[in-house]
């Protein structure tokens, strides 16, 4: 059962606020937001109390979604409810940000008056709701006459017409409906990967987390069926097909996904809803079909003036044809470093030292496969001693590989049922 629903921004700001059942004051959300900003570290408890009121909250798009009970609840239904309700949110308004919030916090409030009555959660399924959801959604992108970047010379069509923005499966599931709304559907395999190295170079640990999300803009859609690669295998002691092994160790699928060809020939049927659904999960732990993609060269020592130096060399093993985007590289310093003067080898990077959370980001927009990048830090560190120095690492670095799996694992094809009317057409996003 829960009291109220709140959503904030990162500085605290009060996005969206409901009361269910006016059991609270009205100083919960400025409770939570203070007890929130006190903690240190990033990642608060999930749960938290003060005198008798339980904030349950999560993270998602940079917001805070919190939810409140007095009563004995499981936190672990709120959590997943408070994640559902993001992901409504995310079909309904397009995309998940404070803009998107703010521009469109009239649909949240009819959301959240559907979806939950006097605390008690109804339903958070986008094909219920849609029969009352009556607000339509404000995109932060409207449309442009004057967008002609895919119009060739008379009107010819043109290579970048055959490639969609990244942006294409950011909008809400109800321009779907309108007249001229594009009935699309989107399957993205999307992969997280978790290396630790050790200081001689060597391959510690590594873990691949991987998911197959789609998302549906189809009005009617009774099956879609979803081909993986032949060779791909669970276990192994599973391993099949002839061509190279695509392995993970653990897989499991959404409860809507049906297998009766899943092992013969490694289809998904499904009847995907309107909305983003995930639709299957696997992990690959300490047994990666290739090496990471990047190696890290660092040097770290002490100059003259007792100013902390760091020089990284960063390669990217990539083929030449790929690259990485929205390269980050974290390296923890030592505490009480107070100013930072750098020297990179291309205009595009950018560093900052982030005294909050002790680190020097350091960030690259795009990174071609082959090439090699440096970085010299000099860092004004009160106080340096060499048992200051053991503060320095270990390096985290986040980044994307469009179209590029660790595992291997591919679509090879999407079929649907019945056939939509109208020529259909396969897109490329690009980032």
């Amino acid at each position: 059962m829960i009291s109220q629903i709140f959503i904030l921004s990162s500085k605290g700001d009060h996005l969206i606020y409901k009361d269910f059942r006016g059991e609270s004051g009205g100083d919960a959300v400025g409770v939570f937001y203070e007890k929130v900003t006190a903690l240190t570290g990033d990642q608060p408890p999930v749960v938290m109390s003060h005198k008798g009121l339980h904030f349950v909250h999560v993270r998602q798009g940079g917001l805070y979604w919190v939810a409140t009970t007095t009563a004995d609840s499981s936190p672990f239904t709120i959590i997943e409810f408070l994640n559902r309700l993001s992901a409504l949110v995310k079909d309904y308004c397009g995309s998940l940000s404070e803009k998107s919030v703010q521009m469109n916090f009239a649909l949240i409030y009819e959301l959240l008056d559907e979806a939950v009555d006097y605390g008690y959660i109804q339903t958070t399924s986008s094909d219920v709701l849609k029969n009352f959801i009556q607000t339509e959604a404000v995109s932060s992108r409207p449309f442009s006459l004057f967008d002609l970047s895919n119009v060739g010379l008379f009107g010819a069509e043109t290579q970048q017409s055959k490639v969609a923005p990244s942006s294409a499966a950011t909008r809400p599931i109800q321009s779907s409906r309108e007249q001229g709304g594009k009935s699309e559907i989107f399957v993205d395999v999307i992969e997280r990967m978790s290396v630790v190295i050790g200081s001689n170079g060597m391959l510690m640990k590594a873990d691949v987390e991987g998911e197959i999300r789609v998302k549906c803009y189809l009005p009617n859609c009774s099956e879609m069926r979803i081909g993986l690669n032949e060779e791909f295998s669970i276990g192994k002691s599973q391993l099949r097909g002839y061509g190279a092994a695509v392995r993970v160790d653990e897989v499991s699928f959404h409860q809507m996904v049906r297998l009766d060809e899943f092992d013969s020939h490694r289809i998904l049927r499904l009847c995907p809803s309107q909305g983003e659904q995930m639709v299957m999960q696997y992990q690959l732990s300490d047994d990666l079909p290739s090496a990471p993609p990047f190696r890290l060269f660092p040097t770290i020592e002490r100059d003259s003036g007792g100013r902390l130096l760091m020089y990284l060399k960063l390669r990217c093993d990539l083929p030449p044809k790929s690259a990485a985007i929205n390269v980050a590289a974290t390296i923890p310093v030592p505490k009480g470093s107070l100013s930072l003067s750098q020297e990179l080898s291309s205009p595009d990077q950018s560093a900052e030292l982030k005294p909050q959370s002790r680190a020097v980001v350091w960030k690259i927009p795009r990174f071609t496969g082959g090439m090699q990048l440096s970085a010299l830090f000099k860092l004004e560190v009160p106080g340096l001693s060499s048992a200051s120095l053991l503060e320095v690492g270990p390096v985290g670095l986040s980044f994307e590989l469009p179209k590029l799996t660790a595992t291997g694992l591919q679509i090879r094809f999407l079929r649907l049922s019945p056939v939509q009317p109208g020529p259909s057409q396969r897109w490329v996003r690009v980032p």
